[in-house]
């Protein structure tokens, strides 16, 4: 049977979201983790469904791309699929063509496994590597330390919490309250916690959100901000500690997070709270003709 490219809409989308949870393993290339749906659900599910594809070939989901913004397109493929030549040879296809409905003309990134033969074709289609970016992991295999800060479990009731600690976090974050319920009403958050960290004082100075994708399996991070008012405080550390308490408890594996190589003091952060890097990885690039 031919591969199909489908959008699934919103009916379609808990069917995305658990071929991607059962793709989760520990050891596999950094991909794209439910929790990465689940955080682009604060747009809402209509938007979301608009910004999925998913490539199926007899009935069977064998990849999941969320476009994570106009220009980039977050991809990941089942794990018996990732060796699957006419797998890639569609999907470098697709995303070359305009009218097939996935990128758009000009300037594009891709986020894909390393090791497919789809990162090798598309540098045969003259994509470039992209600036690098540093995977972390750190096992739960072992009790998770005290973060040593008070961390409260965000509900409906302190959604403004939340958010107004996201947007002192991220200059051009436009993160509102509305924004988390939608997140919260998704699927994906039925395994997710978000947390805040408090100083001494009663002032909320971190905040993260974690995804589990099941028992067994790898949680993520994302995202994890530290108020601009209280930086270096060690609150960074505090609250990704508390992070991997929670995935712990959560049932998680492991825990990841990926942040961009030339965020020093991020990458400083996570290894201070016992994540070990892995390889950097690269986005491909395409350029603008």
């Amino acid at each position: 049977m031919a591969m199909v490219l489908n959008m699934p809409g919103i009916d379609g989308l808990s069917e995305a979201v658990g071929v991607l949870r059962e793709w989760q393993y520990d050891g596999a290339p950094m991909q794209l983790h439910p929790g990465d749906v689940g955080w682009f659900w604060r747009f809402g599910a209509r938007a979301t469904a608009s910004a999925v594809r998913t490539w199926s070939r007899d009935g069977r989901i064998l990849a999941v791309g969320l476009l994570d913004g106009p220009e980039l397109l977050r991809l990941t493929i089942a794990p018996d699929a990732q060796q699957d030549e006419e797998l890639a040879q569609r999907l470098v296809g697709d995303l070359a063509e305009p009218e097939r409905g996935v990128l758009k003309e000009g300037k594009a990134y891709v986020e894909a496994p390393l090791g497919t033969p789809v990162q090798d074709l598309l540098f045969q289609d003259g994509w470039d590597t992209d600036e690098p970016w540093t995977p972390l992991r750190r096992d739960l295999g072992e009790p998770v330390e005290d973060p040593g800060v008070r961390i409260e479990v965000i509900g409906p009731e302190q959604a403004h919490v939340r958010a107004a600690v996201q947007r002192a976090s991220f200059d051009k974050s436009t993160f509102t309250d509305a924004h988390w319920h939608a997140m919260a009403a998704g699927p994906p958050y039925a395994d997710a916690r978000c947390l805040v960290a408090y100083d001494d004082r009663g002032d909320a100075v971190a905040t993260v959100t974690v995804w589990s994708a099941g028992p067994g399996r790898p949680g993520l991070l994302e995202p994890m901000g530290v108020h601009r008012d209280h930086r270096g405080r060690g609150h960074g550390r505090a609250i990704t500690v508390a992070a991997a308490a929670s995935l712990r408890e959560l049932g998680s594996s492991s825990a990841l997070v990926c942040t961009p190589s030339s965020n020093a003091a991020a990458v400083a952060t996570y290894r201070a709270a016992g994540f070990a890097p892995l390889p950097e990885i690269r986005d491909r690039r395409r350029d603008a003709v």
